[in-house]
């Protein structure tokens, strides 16, 4: 689609002949720009990468708030941070 584009076909020729919508492609076209470092943003591996990140500290947190209420459970609230409490 990109190469389409590049080789000087108008937009609108490829919109009809892919049946997508114009935003697509120049969402495409500018992502494309970007992996290539010719505008700033994130490129696609950079955007994999932080997606991924975010769904293991989403996992991660998960793991904390299920072992936090099972401290509360059994009485034995441990701080965050392995910090430990001073004593009563």
């Amino acid at each position: 689609m990109l190469d389409l584009v590049e080789s000087g076909r108008p937009i609108a020729d490829v919109v009809k002949a892919l049946g997508i919508s114009d935003q697509t492609i120049y969402t495409w076209r500018r992502q494309d720009r970007i992996d290539k470092g010719l505008e700033p943003g994130l490129t696609s591996a950079e955007t994999s990468e932080l997606q991924a990140a975010k769904q293991r500290i989403a996992q991660l947190e998960a793991k904390l708030a299920v072992h936090r209420r099972a401290s509360e459970l059994l009485g034995k609230v441990v701080p965050p941070n392995g910090g430990s409490r001073p004593s009563r």
